[in-house]
This record gives structure tokens, C-alpha cells and sequence, in this order.
């Protein structure tokens, strides 16, 4: 009789367990399912109208907090330029100011690193000029780099800045939803070419990557505005292919005219800091 009572008691404690077991996992915290937030669906790679991709959000180097400042704006100025469809494609929304200050950043280095590599054939070209500037007229030197590289420094960004705001008003024309801040955010992180292309930058992946992928920088910078342009078009506004060529063009041409009269203006400066 007492092996019959143990018998018939298994299953209930058995049970009772199964129950304790279902209750704990009820009270824990399980992570709750990414879901898109324009159709709700957790399998979704991102709606038509949806101006954020859905999933995991990606995160710029640069605004991630942490690193050190120039850790995260050499990590950024990389992936804009090597990996640029994928970053560019990707980009988040997010605030104007931290893209900003990368922007200057970068455009400053690049700035100061093109100038430094224009010393070499004007050495070799004009060597008494230039010990004569630098040497004997050391206040016009010092007028000159302090007026240039950050003239040409703001000139470079504000060209971005007009490339990317261009791409949002032509793909308004398209019919599609604007994003005007995105776009932005487009142009100031496509100055982190200007770092990667230029000699510093060249310096830099030779050190870290070698002399290989250093060489590697002529052929990536070959059409890379345009493959990141598009890549941007593709993952902000779903526009691709002929859809997107208005999109391309304006930008293009906002590209140019900014350049353009930038480059009067930092002639200007420079001849005013010579004069003064």
C-alpha cells in the first residue's frame, strides 16, 4: 500500500515542479522582441515610409562616449570611407551638433595635413620663398596658417553641408518624405573622406594596416561621393536606380557652386591676412 501512495504522489510532485518552473520564468525578465515601429513586425528589415531602420540602430563611432576623441573620429573617418555604403546606408537620425564638431575636426586635420604636403614642392619649386616666409617673416607665416586652414577647413564643411541638404531636396522631388536633418548629418560625416584620402590619412592605414591598404586609398576614393550618395539615398529613402539620379544631380551641383565660392573666400583671406 505505501509503494501505491509513492507512486501516485510522483506525478503530482512532478507536476508542482513543472508549475514552479513556469512561474519563475513568468516573474524573470526576458528581453522584450525588436519590433519595427512603423508596422510592428519583429521580422521586418525596414518600412518604405520608415525614416529609422528598424532592428538594432546603428551607432556612429564618433557619438559613442568613452574612447578617446581621436580614436573615435579616426574609427568614423574609416568607415565613412572603406566601409561607405554600409555606414552611409545605415546612418541613423540623431542631433546636428555632434556630426558638426566631427566635420570641423576632420576637415582641420585634413586642412593642416594638405598644407603641410603643399610646403614640399613649393621647397623644391621656390626654396628661397619659402625660407624667406618662414624664416625671415614669421608673423605673415603664422597670419597665413592661421587664416587658411581654418577658412578652408569651413569652406570644405559647408561644401558637405550643401551636398547633403541638395540630396534631401531632390528626393523630395522623387515624392518621398524629407529628412532634412539626416541629410545633414549625411554631409557633415562624409568629411571623414577628406581625412582618409588625404595624406594623413594615407600616413595613418600605412602605419596601422600597411603599405598595401595605403595604396588601396586611390582606387576606394574613385567615385566614393557617388557610392555613398547612393547608398544614403537607398537607406534613407528607399530611392534607387533612376529614381534616385535628381537626388545625385542636385547634389552635385549644390557641391560645386559651395566649393566654388568657397574657394574666392579663402583666397580672399589669405590675401588679406598677407596684407594686413
Amino acid at each position: 500500500m505505501k509503494v501505491a501512495l509513492n507512486r501516485s504522489k510522483a506525478p503530482a510532485d512532478s507536476n508542482a515542479e513543472l508549475q514552479a518552473q513556469r512561474d519563475e520564468l513568468a516573474d524573470s525578465e526576458v528581453p522584450a522582441a525588436v519590433l519595427c515601429a512603423f508596422c510592428g513586425d519583429a521580422d521586418c528589415a525596414g518600412c518604405r515610409n520608415e525614416q529609422t531602420r528598424s532592428g538594432v540602430v546603428a551607432i556612429v563611432p564618433w557619438e559613442r562616449p568613452g574612447a578617446p576623441a581621436l580614436t573615435r573620429l579616426w574609427a568614423t573617418a574609416r568607415a565613412t570611407t572603406f566601409d561607405a555604403e554600409r555606414f552611409f546606408e545605415a546612418l541613423p537620425d540623431g542631433p546636428i551638433t555632434p556630426a558638426l564638431r566631427f566635420a570641423f575636426a576632420s576637415e582641420m586635420l585634413a586642412s593642416a595635413s594638405m598644407a603641410l604636403l603643399a610646403l614640399v614642392p613649393l621647397s623644391l619649386v621656390a626654396p628661397a620663398w619659402v625660407e624667406h616666409v618662414f624664416l625671415d617673416e614669421r608673423l605673415a607665416a603664422t597670419r597665413l596658417v592661421a587664416a587658411g586652414v581654418p577658412a578652408l577647413a569651413t569652406i570644405l564643411v559647408a561644401a558637405h553641408v550643401a551636398h547633403g541638404w541638395a540630396l534631401d531636396r531632390g528626393a523630395r522631388r522623387a515624392g518621398v518624405r524629407g529628412a532634412t536633418a539626416r541629410a545633414v548629418r549625411f554631409g557633415l560625416y562624409a568629411a571623414g573622406w577628406d581625412v582618409v584620402v588625404g595624406p594623413l590619412g594615407a600616413l595613418v592605414v600605412a602605419a596601422k594596416e600597411g603599405l598595401g591598404k595605403a595604396f588601396s586609398i586611390a582606387g576606394i576614393g574613385i567615385g566614393l561621393p557617388g557610392r555613398s550618395a547612393r547608398a544614403f539615398l537607398r537607406g534613407c529613402y528607399r530611392l534607387e536606380g533612376a529614381a534616385a539620379e535628381p537626388a545625385l544631380r542636385a547634389s552635385y551641383v549644390a557641391a560645386a557652386v559651395a566649393t566654388g565660392v568657397g574657394a574666392v573666400a579663402v583666397i580672399a583671406a589669405l590675401a588679406a591676412a598677407l596684407l594686413l
